[in-house]
């Protein structure tokens, strides 16, 4: 039988461009348009969050999957970049998320190929099962780069 969790964030804007965010589960912090969008330098931005959620969500989902394949992880970073296109009438989307994980592993002997082809099978399981990477109409890749020691 299929569950539902329900999440929540309140906004609240606090003047000209600036507004401020409460998350269900505890955080708060300001948020602004990015300079493009009339806004400012140095914000959280609603296209930062939008990145970070795949981003975050991903790793976290990668870690899950480090424990279920038996991966020695010893570092994981990574850097995302999400495309926005702009169309004529100024409405705007999304097109392609493109995540750059640095994923080191330790080999305990094993051989390096059979681990790598479990590291890349763990990577493509924590996409497969992200939340919200599942949610997103945009393209999302993973290009990642993957030290074995």
């Amino acid at each position: 039988m299929s569950k539902t969790a329900t999440y929540h964030t309140t906004v609240r804007w606090t003047e000209e461009h600036w507004g401020h965010l409460e998350m269900g589960n505890g955080p708060q912090m300001a948020f602004a348009p990015p300079p493009d969008a009339q806004g400012y330098e140095n914000a959280f931005t609603p296209e930062d969050a939008f990145v970070a959620a795949a981003n975050t969500c991903i790793m976290l989902m990668f870690l899950w999957a480090t424990k279920r394949f038996k991966l020695n992880l010893l570092a994981y970073e990574c850097r995302a970049e999400g495309t926005k296109l702009i169309e004529l009438d100024r409405t705007e989307r999304f097109t392609h998320l493109r995540l750059y994980p640095q994923i080191k592993l330790a080999t305990n002997g094993e051989r390096e190929e059979v681990l790598l082809a479990r590291a890349q099978r763990a990577l493509q399981t924590a996409r497969k099962y992200s939340l919200v990477a599942n949610s997103v109409t945009s393209e999302i890749s993973l290009e990642p780069t993957f030290v074995i020691i």
